[in-house]
C-alpha cells in the first residue's frame, strides 16, 4: 500500500470557464491551520461550518473534501456535496449525515470513501503525521440531476462541463496520541 495516494485531488482535474475568484473559509480552523478535534472521525465527527464567496450567475455549488495524504491509490474522500443553492454562502457546523440534508437549504449527498452519506472527519492513522483535507468549492452554472449514489468520478465528469469558478482552503489533522 502506498505512503501516500498517488492521484491529483479533484480541483486539480477541473477547469472553470471563468476566472472568478472563489474564496473558501473554515470559520472553526485554528489559527495554525489545524481542523478541531470536534469535527474529527476520533471525536463528534460533525461538519466543520464552511463559508465562500459568491459568484456571480452561479445556479448553486458542490463541495469536495479530500486527503491526498491518506495510504491508498487515490486520495480519501470525506465529503460530497452538491445543489448547494447560491444564496446560502456556506454550509453550517453539523450537516446531518444523510443522503439529503436541508441546512437550511435542501443539498444532495454523495458517499463518503468511508461508505456514508454525509461528512465522514479527518481521521488519519497513528503515527502517519499530518494529513492535509482539501475543501474544494466549485460554483456551477446548472443544477446537477445526479443521485446521492453517484460515484466521484461521475460528479468529476459534471463538474468539469458545469464550473463556473473554484476555489479551496486546505486544513490539517494530526491523529491524538495515545497516553
Amino acid at each position: 500500500m502506498p505512503e501516500h495516494s498517488g492521484e491529483a485531488i479533484t480541483i486539480l482535474k477541473v477547469d472553470p470557464w471563468r476566472d472568478d475568484r472563489l474564496i473558501v473559509a473554515f470559520p472553526a480552523q485554528s489559527p495554525d491551520g489545524r481542523h478541531a478535534d470536534r469535527h474529527s472521525a476520533y471525536h463528534d465527527n460533525i461538519s466543520p461550518p464552511l463559508t465562500w464567496t459568491e459568484v456571480e450567475d452561479a445556479q448553486c455549488y458542490a463541495l469536495i473534501v479530500e486527503d491526498p495524504d491518506a495510504p491508498q491509490d487515490k486520495p480519501f474522500v470525506h465529503w460530497m456535496v452538491w445543489n448547494i443553492p447560491p444564496e446560502a454562502g456556506g454550509l453550517p457546523e453539523g450537516v446531518p449525515h444523510a443522503m439529503y440534508a436541508n441546512p437550511p437549504h435542501p443539498i444532495i449527498q454523495g458517499r463518503n470513501d468511508h461508505g456514508e452519506h454525509g461528512w465522514f472527519g479527518p481521521r488519519p492513522p497513528e503515527g502517519h503525521g499530518v494529513h492535509r483535507y482539501y475543501f474544494q468549492v466549485f460554483a456551477l452554472g446548472e443544477r446537477l440531476e445526479m443521485p446521492p449514489e453517484t460515484p466521484l468520478e461521475e460528479l468529476l465528469n459534471a463538474l468539469k462541463a458545469a464550473t463556473i469558478a473554484k476555489g479551496e482552503m486546505v486544513a490539517t489533522y494530526e491523529a491524538p496520541t495515545r497516553q
